[in-house]
């Protein structure tokens, strides 16, 4: 990567906000955690973390609800939390030098001592974020906070001024996006710099987990006190109870002292907390500058794999960010000796070399997520397959998640199966090929159902009466299921068909074309019908009536599998007139609406909204209606319109654990895959690259080249139009190429100029 400060982005950012990137050459100088942050959801805030760790420490300084966790507008802070994982939270510190408060107080007016509890206001100017960092100035203690982390450990260093009684506050009960609950907790005091404990939450009646915490910190304790609910605590060795459970530490200091604090957790029992932390920041000893440092090594190390020359700044820093948060939100959830607890709550070990994963649902990852992972670590998608596998061995089932590995059932869908085909076709298959095909045959082909001892839901719900009907009618569930489950259909013919499983294919394949069934001959659109076949009465495409978080007019889009056929029924003419109406209709508003309520019966005339995942492929669509110098325009205006570099504008919608920001990467690199690569042969669509040139930096464990190049020559903002498509020195006869192609390394060279050549791959 060519050598240019960032000095001049972060000067023009100034005068919105600061930004915590500073003036350098890596990679990890680009990356601002605090863009977008003005509106994040949990999993998103400013946190200290390497990729995919258990850890993500930060800030939090918000109620419990939706989209709680960090708001760069409110100028406090909370506490510093070490869980931000998808219903999970754990383990808030924070330190204390005032009159001694145990509430967390209201967050949104001035610290008035013990009645505001024991949250600080912060010093905005201090405030600074980088990939495996953050720091803030705690204005009302007086403390320097600084953190930073590993996979498995937290690492704070405070800073204090002269105080009688300085104080850390252990809070395992504190706000969170979805309000987990505290059933019995315990803090213990097993040394004179040493406690350890755990804590056992549940979110909901199907994840329940115990966080086990070993805290070290450098210099010995004068005292430990706490709280259980309205009781206080005062010089005990242990605190223990229920409800609303937290340890104060104490320490006289003197101006400019430090005191350092290590974190190990563990998900499995308190041995393996302490392992972690004894592997992982043991041969740092208490050197807090080599674990930032060790955790940016491994960032610049990651976000490295893809070298940018070209483009402004403020492209620059928007790609690494967006690129940062496409790793930053998934955890790790087994310990450093490969033990994790199942979701059968059975202590199990993985094989030597791989990692089990844990988050959101996969819902349409297949179009942003799986492409990153597969080109930038596909070490990472394959980890992903093996978690699939591992909760195959040990519930029958594989998990749209998980989420601190239990079953969800979230978003209603299996895209994981997307997931493990898509790895499968790209020939990223260190795992049991033959067991990965049984377990999404498995999903596909069996009515899902709620476990025991656990009740999350696994696989799909309403498969029995989709398999009866060809559709999931609106009287039964949100009929958008439909065209998933077809998807999923698709996915497992495609494994069939390569593995030689002929009658699965052409079984799944012909049900694949169950979304058929939802598709109205004389309106054009998908629209819900009920169990006696009757379609839905006054039916408005903009009404989100039946469907999950989208309307009838952005899912009559949704046949990723098939466009083919859904042109040919909608007709070439009327296909293109509308969804480019759409778009249009979609530029004033940033291609972003809010959120829906598949509940809700009011009408949204939401057209494109790239803010969630439902319409996510909508640019892409002309790549196969006739039209791709529209892909061109409209994929370069979302990258323009749509994504931000400020706390206050990083992306307008729901992030959802970095699918926003990797959608930015694959398509400022010019690609993108709109049936997530599960065919043979995988294959990826071309697009304007936001870049002159862009190197993607192989893995040879899963790749056979070395690198591959896509030059994109006189690119520019006025310049968004491919002329012409030449890889490796053969002209492309269609805007797609095949993913082989990019692993096998060379150059993809397109000439750009500024108006459509709409002779190129004409139909």
């Amino acid at each position: 990567m060519p050598r240019r400060s960032i000095v001049a982005i972060l000067w023009a950012l100034a005068a919105l906000a600061p930004v915590g990137a500073q003036a350098g050459e890596d990679p990890a100088d680009y990356a601002d955690p605090l863009i977008g942050t003005s509106n994040s959801r949990w999993m998103l805030g400013p946190y200290a973390g390497v990729p995919f760790g258990m850890v993500q420490l930060g800030p939090d300084n918000q109620t419990s609800g939706w989209m709680s966790g960090y708001e760069y507008s409110i100028n406090n802070v909370t506490g510093f939390s070490h869980i931000h994982a998808w219903t999970m939270g754990g383990l808030m510190l924070m330190p204390s030098t005032l009159d001694l408060a145990i509430e967390d107080g209201a967050v949104d007016r001035p610290y008035r001592g013990a009645q505001a509890g024991y949250h600080s206001r912060v010093l905005k100017e201090t405030e600074e974020a980088s990939p495996g960092y953050y720091a803030v100035h705690l204005y009302d203690p007086d403390v320097y906070a600084e953190m930073t982390a590993s996979t498995r450990c937290g690492f704070l260093r405070f800073t204090y001024p002269e105080a009688p009684e300085a104080r850390v506050l252990v809070d395992l009960a504190f706000p969170s996006e979805y309000r987990f609950r505290l059933r019995d907790a315990v803090i213990r005091k097993v040394g004179p710099a040493e406690l350890e404990g755990y804590a056992r939450s549940h979110t909901n009646e199907w994840d329940e987990y115990t966080l086990h915490f070993v805290i070290r910190f450098s210099r010995p304790l004068r005292s430990l006190g706490g709280w259980v609910g309205e009781d206080r605590l005062a010089d005990v060795e242990t605190v223990s109870g229920g409800g609303d459970v937290g340890g104060i530490v104490t320490f006289s200091t003197e101006k400019g002292d430090q005191v350092l604090v290590q974190t190990g957790l563990s998900l499995v029992d308190l041995e393996g907390a302490r392992r972690n932390l004894e592997t992982e920041l043991g041969p740092f000893g208490w050197d807090f500058d080599a674990v930032r440092a060790a955790a940016r090594d491994r960032w610049n190390a990651l976000l490295g794999r893809i070298e940018i020359e070209g483009g402004s700044d403020t492209d620059r820093v928007k790609f690494y960010t967006n690129l940062y948060r496409s790793f930053c939100a998934k955890q790790t959830w087994n310990d450093v000796d490969g033990r994790y607890v199942d979701p059968r709550e059975k202590v199990r070990r993985l094989p030597e070399g791989t990692s089990l994963y844990g988050g959101d649902a996969f819902w349409n990852t297949y179009w942003n997520l799986n492409g990153v992972w597969s080109l930038v670590a596909p070490d990472i998608l394959n980890n992903w397959v093996v978690t699939q596998l591992e909760l195959f061995d040990s519930t029958g089932w594989t998990n749209n998640g998980p989420t601190g590995v239990e079953m969800t059932g979230v978003m209603e869908v299996s895209h994981e199966i997307a997931l493990i085909v898509g790895a499968f076709q790209k020939g990223i298959r260190d795992y049991d090929v033959d067991r990965a095909y049984e377990a999404v045959l498995h999903t596909v082909t069996e009515q899902g159902r709620r476990l025991t001892p656990f009740s999350g839901l696994a696989g799909n719900e309403h498969l029995d009466v989709y398999r009866e009907k060809g559709y999931v009618p609106l009287d039964v569930d949100a009929v958008s299921r439909t065209l998933d489950y077809a998807f999923d259909d698709y996915c497992v013919a495609q494994m069939a068909k390569a593995l030689g499983h002929e009658e699965d294919h052409r079984r799944l394949l012909a049900r694949s074309e169950s979304w058929k069934n939802l598709f109205h001959p004389e309106l054009k659109y998908i629209v819900p019908r009920d169990s006696s076949g009757e379609w839905m009465e006054d039916f408005d495409p903009f009404s989100g009536r039946h469907f999950i978080e989208g309307n009838a007019w952005q899912y009559s889009w949704y046949v990723p599998h098939d466009l083919p056929g859904l042109i040919e029924k909608v007709g070439s003419e009327l296909f293109n007139r509308r969804l480019e109406e759409g778009f249009e209709r979609s530029a004033r508003h940033r291609f972003a609406a809010h959120a829906f309520d598949r509940h809700q019966p009011e009408r949204h005339e939401y057209y494109v909204n790239h803010g969630n995942q439902v319409n996510m492929q909508a640019a892409f669509l002309f790549n196969y209606s006739g039209k791709p110098w529209l892909t061109q325009r409209y994929s370069r205006a979302i990258l323009d319109a749509y994504y931000g570099a400020t706390p206050y504008h990083g992306w307008d919608g729901d992030e959802d654990e970095g699918q926003m920001g990797a959608w930015f990467v694959m398509s400022a690199l010019g690609l993108f895959e709109m049936d997530g690569g599960v065919s043979a042969p995988s294959m990826l669509d071309l697009t304007s690259p936001l870049f002159e040139r862009v190197t993607i930096r192989l893995d040879p464990r899963f790749h056979s080249g070395h690198e591959f190049v896509i030059e994109a020559r006189g690119n520019s903002a006025d310049n968004v139009y491919i002329q012409s498509a030449v890889l490796n020195g053969v002209a492309l006869t269609e805007p797609r190429l095949p993913f082989s192609a990019i692993a096998a390394g060379g150059t993809l060279v397109l000439e750009m100029g500024p108006r459509p050549r709409e002779d190129l791959w004409r139909r």
